[in-house]
């Protein structure tokens, strides 16, 4: 039976840190890091991951603006506010609440935020650093999956893990940090032969594809590591790609999903929004 990874736990540690600077920053009189959030139209996630980021910014003592638009807003007006925001001195961190209305081109708009303010790392220039190893701001959901990672206090040099799934947000960017790290990586995906072969050799298996419940115990080697970072709807409840109860008789560790990645991604986005108000502060 392996042990659960308890995201909450690990978020708790990472938000003393963040109330300290805050509670510090107030001491000195100065300002507090702010987070602009842009949300255009009505998506029913977005708007909860917009809360829930209000929610842990306020809590923290970071500073929260809601940019609330119209989702028939034109691409000019939405760049526009992006620019404001850019020449806003007192916003470290920008978000934009992903996916977009139709009509609004994604890359287009995403390419306006500023560099030193894209706390999300969604830009061209912020992956670009990212795979040159010299990154801004480290991605939040891969982030987490490595934060999570190092709080079992193992050695991931030489690791094999493999990566199932290969999003620009979670598969990509989380292999190229483990490689940072020194691991073994293998990047599987919807076309790969074998994949239970593959993923069987893991020591640890990091799960991205949106598929509940889709990985049970055959798919995991005895005493792995297993990262489920997917998230789907499945019989009114919020589940994971891993079909729980199975691969954790198996596995050495498991995170839970909700209760695991997810847990400590939005602190970590607000974490990033305190390291970019450092460098403003300079």
């Amino acid at each position: 039976m392996g042990e659960i990874i308890n995201g909450k736990e690990v978020a708790l540690k990472v938000k003393e840190e963040i109330k300290s600077f805050t509670e510090g920053k107030k001491q000195e009189g100065k300002r507090m890091p702010k987070i602009a959030s842009i949300l255009v139209g009505d998506d029913g996630g977005s708007i909860y991951y917009m809360n829930n980021q209000e929610k842990v910014s306020t809590s923290l003592g970071v500073d929260f603006k809601k940019v609330v638009l119209d989702k028939n807003i034109t691409e000019e007006e939405l760049i526009n506010t992006i620019d404001n925001l850019n020449n806003d001195n007192e916003v470290d961190g920008i978000i934009l609440q992903l996916p977009l209305p139709k009509g609004l081109n994604e890359k287009n708009v995403i390419k306006k935020i500023s560099p030193s303010k894209d706390i999300d790392c969604l830009t061209f220039e912020s992956q670009g650093k990212l795979y040159m190893g010299e990154p801004e701001f480290l991605p939040c959901t891969p982030n987490s999956v490595v934060t999570l990672l190092k709080s079992l206090n193992i050695t991931l040099e030489g690791k094999k893990v493999v990566v199932l799934g290969r999003s620009n947000i979670v598969g990509k960017p989380v292999a190229q940090l483990l490689l940072n790290e020194n691991a073994t990586v293998t990047i599987c995906h919807s076309r790969t032969k074998d994949l239970k072969e593959v993923t069987s050799e893991a020591d640890i298996l990091v799960l991205a594809i949106g598929k509940p419940k889709f990985i049970d115990e055959t798919y995991v080697k005895e005493g792995a590591i297993v990262i489920d970072v997917g998230t789907s709807r499945f019989e009114g409840k919020i589940t994971g790609d891993v079909d729980f109860h199975k691969v954790i008789e198996k596995a050495s560790y498991l995170t839970p999903v909700p209760g695991g990645v997810g847990a400590l991604t939005t602190t970590l986005l607000v974490k990033n929004a305190c390291e970019a108000y450092k460098k403003h502060e300079n």
